[in-house]
């Protein structure tokens, strides 16, 4: 996955929904800190880009995230020409820090803006640190080859990683104290 894509998932996931900014949960928000040149090839490989709608309430949220996914997900036309595809996600789907929204990384520039030039979109891309912990709560064999390629390349803090994974509210405590024992005996 390129830079470039990300930048044409936040596009198209805006315009599909109606809304001049989208939030990036998946591995790919990575793009937002890092050119792909910078990332080692394990932070890259995915071919999916989870976008998060933001809207007002959980029903409005999965509603849209469905419209996504029904547009420009898995098998859709979209994939087909691009070569990747937009899996709408909500809430549920990321075991988050406190403060996740707090550090989100904005991602606008000229491709991100409709074909007329206006209006500019914006991707909220997840903090590094931030993805890493939902990586690591996710608890997946590929989510932790994901967290250990961007720490032998130097561009995480497993300290702020640890740090992070001891603010998660009570529903993701198991999930968050399994990866942290895993980053321990990891490390």
């Amino acid at each position: 996955m390129r830079r470039e894509q990300l930048e044409h998932a936040i596009r198209t996931a805006c315009q599909i929904i109606g809304s001049a900014e989208v939030i990036v949960i998946g591995s790919q928000a990575i793009l937002g800190s890092f050119d792909e040149g910078e990332l080692p090839a394990a932070a890259t490989m995915s071919m999916e880009i989870d976008i998060l709608p933001i809207a007002e309430s959980h029903d409005e949220v999965s509603r849209l995230a469905d419209l996504i996914e029904g547009v420009a997900g898995e098998f859709s036309p979209f994939e087909q020409l691009h070569g990747f595809s937009i899996d709408g996600v909500d809430l549920d789907t990321a075991v988050l820090p406190v403060g996740w929204r707090d550090r989100l990384i904005r991602v606008q520039n000229a491709n991100t803006a409709a074909p007329a030039g206006k209006p500019v979109f914006t991707g909220w891309c997840l903090e590094r640190h931030d993805l890493c912990v939902a990586k690591l709560c996710a608890f997946r064999e590929k989510d932790q080859n994901f967290v250990l390629a961007l720490a032998s390349a130097g561009l995480i803090s497993t300290e702020i990683i640890v740090e992070r994974l001891g603010t998660i509210a009570a529903h993701g405590r198991e999930t968050a104290d399994r990866a942290l024992r895993w980053l321990k005996s990891a490390g």
